[in-house]
């Protein structure tokens, strides 16, 4: 049986939303070992002088507990 754990992270990208979820998920790899899903909850932007700066993303990262 596996036991699997979901943390919450931000992340952000001044190119896409896409680009900002590779980016969280490539740094949240680098610390958490078995990451097995990554869930878009939310996507939003900044502005600055009336336009989009960066894109933001809330991922929910699910990853096995090691025994």
């Amino acid at each position: 049986m596996s036991v699997l754990k979901v943390i919450e992270i931000l992340s952000d990208s001044n190119k896409s939303w896409e680009d900002a979820t590779a980016k969280g998920v490539a740094k949240a790899s680098q610390s958490v070992k078995g990451i097995r899903s990554a869930f878009v909850q939310s996507q939003s932007v900044t502005v600055s002088k009336g336009k989009v700066n960066k894109f933001r993303v809330n991922l929910k990262i699910t990853f096995e507990i090691q025994k």
